[in-house]
């Protein structure tokens, strides 16, 4: 388990980590704030104390980087998290679209060991339900590159590598028409509502669906 044990800087951690996964433009405080849903003053706290424990760098009024120490600790939390993902679905039976918050709370409380016979159990998978994939126990992880699905071209082809769990009823939507990791698609057009092929048949996406998906480059 990181060295913190502190369930509130890891989530600062996982937080950080996450939002330039997949995108390239690092954090701010406020924003940290808002998707941490706390208030600006405490985020300026917390990041003092992590920024005095080397987990981070930053400036006044800046963006809050990850150094290395805290990139390899934010590893360890995200990796506790998409495995536990990844078993609620597999092994107990929930949705896809179910296992966000059982896992936010779970994260926190699961020890190195049962982490361990988890991932042996699953037959350590590479990719969650969504297709974030799963650092392993050193701390690597896959990538490969990839085009948001609203700013990729019409004629794009590419297959789904990965879906943003932060809706669920849009990850009931998108399962309903039939789009998830693994699957292939070409983007048609982007009007009101984004169109796609898949298998040859021409799908409209749910309202926001198309910024929630990230396609093979």
């Amino acid at each position: 388990m990181p060295s913190s044990k502190n369930p509130a800087i890891e989530d600062y951690l996982k937080t950080v980590y996450s939002h330039t996964e997949w995108q390239p433009d690092p954090i701010t405080p406020s924003v940290l704030a808002g998707k941490l849903g706390v208030a600006p003053s405490s985020v300026t706290e917390m990041v003092k104390k992590m920024a005095a424990q080397g987990l981070v760098s930053h400036v006044p009024y800046g963006a809050v980087r990850l150094t290395e120490t805290g990139t390899v600790q934010a590893l360890a939390v995200v990796r506790r998290h998409r495995l536990i993902e990844t078993w609620l679905v597999q092994e107990m039976g929930y949705g896809w679209d179910e296992v966000h918050d059982e896992a936010e709370i779970l994260e926190h409380a699961i020890s190195d060991r049962l982490l361990e016979a988890i991932d042996a159990r699953l037959g350590r998978p590479l990719r969650d339900p969504h297709g974030d994939p799963i650092p392993t126990a050193d701390g690597s992880i896959a990538a490969e590159p990839f085009v948001r699905a609203d700013e990729a071209a019409a004629g794009h082809r590419g297959r789904v590598i990965r879906i943003s769990d932060r809706d669920p009823g849009l990850l009931r939507d998108l399962e309903t028409a039939g789009v998830h990791p693994g699957v292939e698609l070409e983007i048609e057009a982007h009007d009101d509502k984004a169109r796609v092929r898949i298998s040859g048949e021409s799908h409209e996406l749910p309202n926001g669906a198309a910024s929630a998906i990230w396609l093979t480059a």
